[in-house]
C-alpha cells in the first residue's frame, strides 16, 4: 500500500480514540519500526506525537513471580499490544538462574499488561503474529485445546480484536465468534521480496512453478500459483500413525502429485520452518526430479534444530533462497546467512493499526490482490515475462 493509501486511512475518518502502542519485551524491535511508520504518517497529516509507544515492563521477583506495569496513562485510548510469544531470546532471573522465556511466559506477560490497563482503555487490540498455542489448535482424544482456551481467556479479559499472521489453522477463531479476529497473509510482501532479491527470475509457466510441501499448505500455495499464473504441484506426507516422536507422527515418505518440475524454478511456501526436515526432504525430492532453483518461504523461520542442515543444503545446491518474515525472533546467525532473506512486515502492521484506529475496513489493507497485480505489472515492465 502506498503513502496515498495511508493518507486515505488517516483522512477518511477521525480516530476512534487516541492511539497508544505497547510492545512487550519480545516485540520491542518490531514496535519501534511500527511506531516509526505511524509517526511519519501522522506528521504528514498535520500533527503527531513524538511516539505512540507507551513504556511498560513486567519485572520479576527473585522467586519468579511477576507483575505488569504501564508507565503512562492509557485512559480512553485505543490500545494496541504487540507480543511475540515465539521470542526465546528473552530471559528472566529466578532463584539466581537466568531462564529463557517460553511462549507460556510471554502469554502470561500479555495478560499482566492487560490487567495493568485496568479496564481504563477505550478498546484493547492484541497483535500476536505467531498465535499462542497455534500448533495445538484441535483436540484428539484426551488432549488440551490451548489456542482456543487462550483466545477465550483474552476475550473474557476485554480484548476486542486479535490480529495474527498465517495462523496454523485460522478456524480456531470459531472459539471466539463475537471477537474481532484477523488472520493476515503477507503475500504481497513475500512476492515483493522475491522479485527484488532474485536475479534473472522468470515467472512464466514454462520456467516457474509453485509446489506445496504438504496438503496442509495447499491453500497458501494455490494462491501464489493463481496470482502468478503458473502450475501448482503438491507433496503429501505418508506418516507412521502407530508411533509418536517429539509430539507428532513421523513422516515415512513424501509423495509428489503434479506435472514435471524438470528445469523449472520452484517456489515452496509454508507457515513455519521448525526443524526444517520436512522442507529439506521436499527440496531433495524436487532436485531428484531435476528442478532448477528452489525458493523456500516460511512466515516463521524459527529453525529449532539450528542452521547446519540448511547450510549443507545450500552448499550442495539443494536450496537457493530462504525467505522469512520478521514477525518473530530471528537469531543473529540466521540473519547473517547468505541464503536467508528477510521479509519486513512492520509497515503492513502499521497500516492495520491505522485502519482499525480510524474505523476503516481492514479489508482495504488485508486484501492483497490489487497490490500483487500492480507489483506484477511493474515487474513485467522491468523484466518482461509471461504471467
Amino acid at each position: 500500500m502506498s503513502s496515498k493509501a495511508s493518507e486515505m486511512i488517516l483522512n477518511k475518518k477521525a480516530q476512534i480514540a487516541p492511539l497508544s502502542l505497547i510492545a512487550l519485551d519480545g516485540a520491542k524491535n518490531m514496535g519501534v519500526k511500527i511506531d516509526h511508520h505511524l509517526v511519519d504518517w501522522s506528521k504528514s497529516n498535520g500533527s503527531a506525537p513524538d511516539t505512540f509507544l507507551v513504556k511498560s515492563e513486567c519485572p520479576r521477583f527473585s522467586s519468579g513471580d511477576a507483575k505488569g506495569i504501564i508507565k503512562k496513562t492509557i485512559r480512553g485510548d485505543d490500545l494496541f499490544i504487540i507480543v511475540d510469544v515465539g521470542n526465546y531470546s528473552c530471559t528472566y532471573n529466578m532463584f539466581g538462574n537466568d531462564n529463557k522465556m517460553s511462549p507460556d511466559d510471554h502469554y502470561q506477560d500479555l495478560k499482566r499488561i492487560i490487567q495493568a490497563a485496568g479496564g481504563k482503555a477505550r478498546r484493547i487490540s492484541v497483535i500476536m503474529p505467531i498465535l499462542y498455542g497455534g500448533r495445538q489448535h484441535r483436540r484428539n482424544y484426551r488432549e488440551s485445546l490451548d489456542c482456543a482456551v487462550a483466545l477465550k481467556e483474552l476475550e473474557n479479559m476485554g480484548v476486542e480484536n486479535i490480529i495474527t499472521f498465517d495462523a496454523h489453522d485460522a478456524r480456531v477463531c470459531n472459539a471466539v465468534p463475537l471477537m474481532g479476529f484477523d488472520n493476515v497473509i503477507p503475500s504481497y510482501q513475500v512476492l515483493k521480496a522475491l522479485f527484488s532479491s532474485v536475479s534473472g527470475l522468470n515467472v512464466s509457466k514454462e520456467t516457474f512453478m509453485v509446489v506445496s510441501p504438504d496438503e496442509g499448505a495447499i491453500h497458501r500455495n494455490m494462491y501464489y500459483a493463481s496470482v502468478l499464473g503458473v502450475e501448482l504441484g503438491m507433496f503429501y506426507k505418508r506418516r507412521d500413525y502407530s508411533v509418536v516422536v517429539n509430539g507428532r507422527n513421523p513422516i515415512v515418505a513424501h509423495e509428489y502429485l503434479g506435472n514435471s518440475v524438470k528445469g523449472k524454478d520452484v517456489f515452496i511456501s509454508d507457515d513455519i520452518i521448525s526443524s526444517g526436515e520436512s522442507m529439506l526432504e521436499v527440496a531433495h525430492e524436487l532436485k531428484k526430479r531435476e528442478a532448477g532453483r528452489i525458493f523456500v518461504y516460511a512466515t516463521y523461520p524459527i529453525f529449532t534444530n539450528g542452521l547446519s542442515t540448511f547450510d549443507k543444503a545450500y552448499s550442495e545446491g539443494v536450496i537457493d533462497y530462504v525467505f522469512g518474515t520478521n514477525l518473530t525472533y530471528r537469531t543473529p546467525s540466521l540473519l547473517s546467512r547468505k541464503w536467508f532473506y528477510e521479509v519486513d512486515v512492520s509497515k503492513y502492521i502499521a497500516y492495520l493499526i491505522a485502519a482499525l484506529n480510524h474505523g476503516v475496513s481492514t479489508g482495504l489493507v488485508i486484501d492483497p490482490h490489487l497490490k500483487v497485480k500492480s507489483l506484477l505489472e511493474e515487474y513485467n515492465v522491468k523484466s518482461p515475462v509471461t504471467c
